[in-house]
């Protein structure tokens, strides 16, 4: 799939009713799904988060828009966020598929609309600016709401679509193509918003205007304030007060996470609070996250314990969580606001009891059955891998291995989590060539159409397996060599995981040959199975060489024993 995030910021937190009507102008359009909506009471501000297919986005974008310049009026706001219009912001981003020269042109498409048909003026600006005085947010947002009119008298800041004219009712909006921003604020033990802001101005990359012993700005040659810049690149910042949460804020945008991750961004406000008297109490993510961030956060903090960072995915969020107080001022559900959990489609095998996916499989059904064996075994095999390298990692004796043993954990979890997937996925292919096999094949464009269908299906059957199969030689060779590295009370974990990975890799192999036979492509068919062949052989070689070494150890172990 081709996916495209837009994160549209409207001048509206209050109002309930209006708020649901604007997300559902964009909602109405096909192919539109909303991740999240996060008003804001003192902001008065709403954050809606929305992805799709490129189309459908951009006019889901137009159309959120056109409802909400008809239903908020500038004239009358007032919050504690810095704005301009009343669909204050609107970027694109691209998530899967699509380039940031795609979400480029969707901007600039947007804008054109906006200024053309709705008569309001539009800026553009990141990677979508048409100049680099107009690439900052803060930069065209600068004066605000009640600065507009000014801003627009002036040649050098007239807007890049729609009128040079200032609309009282709407403002201006400002649309844009960016890299993936996060808006991420630190709790403190304060209410007072001068002290954040004192934090916000330490790690802020702008920084803060340089000062004299007396307390006056500093001014170069051309008379303009001298900056010391901040401690963090890619991070905009400032200090608030909110009611609601009884707390002061520094509140960030974290617009390149590549240059600042979020845990850098938390364990600096909380280095810069503590030298000024204040604690972080914790923090709050607005909209969702991408599961990058949070899993990089959660393994830094993990290896800052001394604990190895090669544990089951849900043990590495659950540690951000904790560790950055994402749930101190509201409710935070890892499957809600983390973006990838909210588009994955539902695990259904995967997320059985072990018990319920043996009586499923053991019914008439056809489905799931020896393709998702396979996969389930193979996942087991590398689970084990990971397990053995838990159990190793941060034991005496065991501190040189630490490194290695953690590589081989994570990488076995990534392999176990990648498997779990084919255990549905297998199921799911058989069920998509059943479907369109059943297809009708009445009239001439009928049976091409169902023909067409059969061969995608066809070969979508092959390629799940065929998966499984090209993973197992590298769960073999990690068990091979956590058996090697790892605890001796652990051998015949390591061992079992040998076992499970060639019984995984001999299921997936047979149903890929059971499959190719639907293929009437014999060239196709033949460059599957060589691929199959390929990687058959290469299990039953390391197969043979880690059964070896392992049932060698473990009979010499057990010969030592009498």
């Amino acid at each position: 799939m081709r996916i495209v995030e837009c994160v549209p910021n409207i001048s509206e937190g209050r109002r309930r009713e209006v708020i649901d009507a604007v997300v559902a102008a964009a909602t109405q359009v096909a192919g539109v799904t909303v991740l999240n909506v996060d008003p804001g009471e003192e902001t008065n501000r709403t954050v809606i988060t929305f992805v799709g297919e490129p189309e459908a986005v951009l006019e889901g974008a137009f159309q959120l828009a056109e409802k909400a310049y008809q239903l908020i009026d500038m004239r009358t706001h007032r919050g504690a966020h810095p704005r301009m219009g009343a669909v204050d912001v609107v970027p694109f981003v691209p998530i899967a598929g699509v380039t940031m020269d795609d979400c480029v042109d969707l901007a600039r498409r947007l804008g054109q609309r906006l200024g053309e048909e709705l008569k309001v003026p539009v800026y553009l600006y990141e990677f979508a600016a048409t100049s680099p005085e107009r690439r900052n947010l803060a930069d065209i947002r600068a004066g605000e709401y009640e600065g507009l009119a000014a801003k627009l008298e002036d040649p050098a800041w007239r807007p890049d679509f729609g009128p040079a004219a200032f609309r009282p009712d709407t403002g201006a909006t400002v649309v844009g193509a960016r890299k993936f921003l996060i808006a991420y604020n630190i709790n403190l033990n304060t209410t007072d918003r001068r002290l954040a802001n004192r934090v916000a101005f330490d790690v802020r990359e702008k920084g803060r205007k340089k000062k004299d012993e007396h307390g006056n700005v500093v001014l170069d040659e051309r008379g303009e304030p001298v900056w010391e810049p901040g401690l963090l690149k890619s991070v905009k910042a400032v200090g608030w007060f909110i009611p609601e949460f009884g707390c002061a804020q520094v509140s960030m945008n974290l617009t390149d996470l590549d240059q600042t991750p979020l845990h850098i961004a938390f364990d600096t406000c909380e280095e810069r609070a503590r030298e000024r008297g204040l604690r972080v109490t914790g923090s709050e993510l607005v909209g969702l996250v991408p599961r990058s961030a949070l899993l990089e956060a959660g393994r830094h903090y993990l290896r800052r314990m001394g604990r190895s960072a090669g544990v089951p995915e849900r043990v590495i969020l659950d540690t951000a969580v904790r560790t950055l107080g994402l749930g101190e001022v509201k409710p935070f559900d890892l499957a809600e606001r983390v973006i990838e959990y909210r588009l994955r489609p539902p695990a259904k095998l995967a997320s059985m009891s072990l018990a319920a996916f043996a009586d499923e499989l053991s019914t008439d059904s056809p489905a799931p059955g020896g393709g998702s064996v396979a996969a389930l075994a193979a996942a087991l095999g590398a689970a084990l891998a990971a397990m053995v390298s838990n159990l190793s990692h941060g034991k005496k004796g065991f501190e040189e291995q630490g490194e290695s043993l953690e590589r081989i954990g994570e990488r076995g979890q990534a392999l176990k989590d990648e498997l779990l997937g084919a255990v549905d996925a297998d199921t799911a292919a058989f069920d998509c060539l059943l479907e369109a096999m059943r297809l009708p094949k009445k009239t001439a464009e009928e049976q091409q159409a169902r023909a067409r269908a059969v061969v995608d299906a066809t070969v979508g059957a092959i390629e799940v397996p065929l998966g499984v199969l090209e993973r197992c030689p590298e769960v073999i060779e990690l068990c091979r060599e956590v058996a090697r590295l790892g605890l001796p009370a652990s051998l015949s974990d390591a061992g079992v995981g040998v076992q499970m990975a060639r019984a995984g890799a001999a299921g997936a192999y047979q149903n890929v040959c059971i499959n190719l036979p639907g293929l009437e492509d014999a060239g196709r068919a033949a460059a599957l199975l060589a691929r199959a062949d390929a990687a058959w052989q290469r299990v039953l070689a390391l197969h043979a060489e880690a059964e070896a070494e392992i049932l060698g150890g473990l009979r010499q172990a057990a010969g030592a024993k009498k």
